[in-house]
């Protein structure tokens, strides 16, 4: 199965840590939904036009594992791979990585399963299928 790639950027903020000095871990999850919206961004479509068109993808599964502290005002770098599991499911890989050390901080992953607007499953669109062919 072909899988795609993206990344996304962020710069830690100090609302983001806690009192430790370190990223809270919750914030991770919400790192991985600004790379999925850029991963759709890098292959042509958007997560505001996709619902616009019918389809929702609500998580299902998530899945995070903490490697190394990120702290306030790291460059983080949020690499981000999808492949589909089924034709109504597809599954994000991410690596967080401190671009300053070059460490990967977290790993992790999230599934979705594509439903329409009243959350039943429906087929994921034809224009996120063909990228998997």
């Amino acid at each position: 199965m072909i899988s795609h790639q993206s990344s996304a950027l962020v710069r830690v903020r100090y609302a983001e840590t806690d009192q430790m000095g370190v990223v809270y871990y919750a914030n991770y999850l919400a790192w991985f939904e600004v790379a999925r919206a850029e991963w759709l961004r890098a292959v042509g479509w958007t997560y505001r036009a996709m619902e616009a068109d019918g389809t929702r993808l609500p998580v299902i599964e998530a899945h995070c594992e903490y490697h190394q502290p990120a702290r306030y005002d790291d460059e983080i770098e949020i690499r981000t791979r999808a492949e589909m599991l089924s034709p109504v499911r597809v599954k994000f890989s991410y690596e967080v990585v401190c671009l300053g050390e070059g460490v990967v901080a977290a790993s992790g992953h999230t599934v979705h399963a594509a439903t329409d607007v009243n959350g039943r499953p429906k087929r994921l669109p034809e224009r996120v299928r063909s990228l998997f062919v």
